[in-house]
C-alpha cells in the first residue's frame, strides 16, 4: 500500500503543469486605521461577516499583514461595502462604472461614475465618487470585442486581458507593447481604449467533500474539490473544468472509488462538476489550515480589493485580495473568459479547490503563475456561473433542499431558492417588485424581504 501511495504521487507530480512567474505589480490600496467600533450593520450580519471563521482570519492576518482586530474589521466593511454598491449600482443606471474597496480594513469604498453630478448621491452612501470618461457597460463592450478577437487570433503573446474598474479601462496582459497592439487592431479596438501590462510569462492551469481535498482522475492527474454541490437527488462537487471531461472518473484523497465527471467545460469557461456515489456525502465545509475547516454560508460576489482566501491540496490554505473580475485569459489549451484574478499564491495540483471571502464561496481555482515561497498570481471560474449553468444548489449552512429554479428569463420574474441572481435583475416576491444588489445564487432563508444586504425594493 505505501508504495501504491508513493507511485500515485508521483505520478501526480509529474501529471500537473508548472506555473510561470508574472512581472510583480505594486499595491495600490494603503494602510488606514481599523474604523470605531460600532453596531453591526444588516449586511454584515446577513452574510455572517459578523460571526468569521477563527480560520479565515489567521489567514488573513498572516498572508494580508493585518492585527487581528483589524482582520475582523475588513470582514464587516467588505459586506457593507458589497450592499452600499449595489444600491449604488440601480440609483447611476448607465453612468456606474465600477466599485472597489482599499486600506488595510477595507473600510473605503469608491464608486465611479460617468457624472460629477452623482457625487452627492455616492457620498451620501459614505462612498468617495470617482468620475471617469467610461461606464462599466462601454468598458464590456470594449472587452467583448478583444473576446470575439481571440478565436480568430494567436493570443500566445497577449494572454490576459480584462477590465480594470480602478483604472477605467480594459487592460491587456502582453509580451511587449506591440503584441498588445497588434491584438487590439485585430479585434477593432482603438488604442486609447486599451492599456497594456507587460510581462514575459503567460499563467498556465494548474493541474496536477470537503473543499480542498486532493483528488485523482483516472488514477493519473490530481487536482482539488471547490465546493459540495447537489443537482435534484445526487450529490457531488465543483471543479475546473481542465481537471476531467465528462465520464472521467475520481477517487478521492484516500484512493476510494469516488465518482464521475457529469459535466465539464474547458476552454471558454473553466468549470466542472463530479456526481458521487453513496459512500461520500456533500457538506459546506471548506478545508482551512492546520485540518481544520470552514462552513460555506452562501455565494454573494466579493468587491474588486476585497479579502480572499484559496485552499488547495498542494499548498493548503492562503489569502490575498481580487484584483479584478471579468479577466480573459489564453492558456496554451484555449480562451477562458469571465475569471477574476487575485494575488493569492497557488501551485500545480491545486486546481479545482476553493476561494473564500469570509463566509461566501467565490470560485475554484483555474490557473496562475509564481508559487506559494514567492508569491503568484491566480484566476478562479466564480462559482455562480458555474452552478447556474450546470443548475446546482450550493451546499451550504443555511440552504434548504431542493432543485434550483431553471435558469431562463421566461421563469425569472418570481423569486426562487436556487436560482443564480445578477445584480440588478428585477424579481416578484409576495407581491412586491425587489432589485439585486450583489451576485449571488438564493438561499432559503435569503427571502428579498429579510434580506436588505441584497435586495432593494422598488
Amino acid at each position: 500500500m505505501v508504495g501504491r501511495h508513493a507511485a500515485r504521487s508521483r505520478r501526480a507530480a509529474l501529471t500537473a503543469l508548472g506555473a510561470l512567474v508574472l512581472t510583480a505589480l505594486p499595491s495600490a490600496a494603503s494602510a488606514a486605521p481599523p474604523p470605531a467600533p460600532g453596531p453591526v450593520s444588516t449586511a454584515a450580519r446577513t452574510l455572517g461577516a459578523h460571526q468569521p471563521s477563527a480560520q479565515v482570519l489567521r489567514a488573513m492576518q498572516r498572508d494580508l499583514e493585518l492585527t487581528p482586530d483589524q482582520a475582523a474589521a475588513r470582514l464587516v466593511n467588505e459586506a457593507e461595502a458589497g450592499t452600499r454598491a449595489g444600491l449604488l449600482r440601480n440609483t447611476l443606471g448607465d453612468r456606474y462604472a465600477g466599485a472597489w474597496v482599499s486600506g488595510a480594513t477595507a473600510a473605503q469604498l469608491t464608486v465611479a461614475t460617468t457624472d460629477a453630478a452623482d457625487t452627492a448621491a455616492i457620498e451620501a452612501q459614505g462612498a468617495t465618487a470617482a468620475v471617469v470618461d467610461r461606464g462599466l457597460g462601454e468598458l464590456r463592450a470594449v472587452k467583448e470585442k478583444l473576446d470575439a478577437a481571440a478565436a480568430r487570433a494567436q493570443t500566445a503573446r497577449t494572454p490576459v486581458w480584462y477590465v480594470d474598474v480602478r483604472a477605467n479601462r480594459v487592460v491587456v496582459q502582453a509580451t511587449s507593447a506591440s503584441a498588445a497592439a497588434e491584438f487590439a487592431e485585430t479585434a477593432g479596438v482603438e488604442g486609447r481604449d486599451v492599456g497594456v501590462r507587460v510581462s514575459a510569462h503567460r499563467p498556465r492551469v494548474l493541474e496536477d467533500l470537503v473543499g480542498g481535498d486532493a483528488y485523482y482522475i483516472d488514477g493519473q492527474a490530481r487536482c482539488s474539490i471547490g465546493f459540495s454541490v447537489t443537482k435534484d437527488d445526487r450529490q457531488g462537487f465543483a471543479t475546473a473544468g481542465h481537471c476531467g471531461k465528462p465520464g472521467a472518473t475520481t477517487t478521492g484523497f484516500n484512493e476510494a472509488d469516488q465518482g464521475t465527471f457529469q459535466a465539464s467545460t474547458f476552454p471558454g469557461k473553466d468549470m466542472a462538476w463530479v456526481g458521487v456515489n453513496a459512500d461520500w456525502t456533500a457538506t459546506p465545509d471548506v478545508k482551512a489550515q492546520d485540518g481544520q475547516k470552514v462552513q460555506v454560508a452562501g455565494s454573494v460576489e466579493a468587491l474588486v480589493g476585497a479579502s480572499v482566501c484559496r485552499s488547495g491540496s498542494t499548498t493548503g490554505w492562503h489569502c490575498g485580495t481580487v484584483r479584478q473580475h471579468d479577466t480573459s485569459v489564453s492558456y496554451p489549451e484555449g480562451t477562458v473568459d469571465g475569471l477574476t484574478e487575485t494575488t493569492v499564491c497557488a501551485e500545480p495540483g491545486d486546481s479545482g479547490g476553493p476561494f473564500v471571502a469570509g463566509a461566501q464561496a467565490q470560485g475554484t481555482t483555474s490557473g496562475g503563475s509564481g508559487d506559494c515561497t514567492n508569491g503568484g498570481t491566480t484566476f478562479y471560474q466564480p462559482i455562480n456561473p458555474l452552478l447556474g449553468d450546470f443548475g446546482l444548489t450550493l451546499k451550504t449552512t443555511s440552504a434548504a433542499a431542493g432543485t434550483p429554479a431553471p435558469q431562463d428569463n421566461a421563469a425569472a420574474d418570481a423569486w426562487a431558492a436556487g436560482r443564480v441572481y445578477e445584480a440588478g435583475t428585477t424579481v416578484s416576491h409576495a407581491g412586491v417588485r425587489y432589485r439585486c444588489l450583489q451576485n449571488h445564487q438564493a438561499q432559503g432563508v435569503w427571502s428579498p424581504e429579510t434580506t436588505p444586504a441584497l435586495w432593494q425594493r422598488v
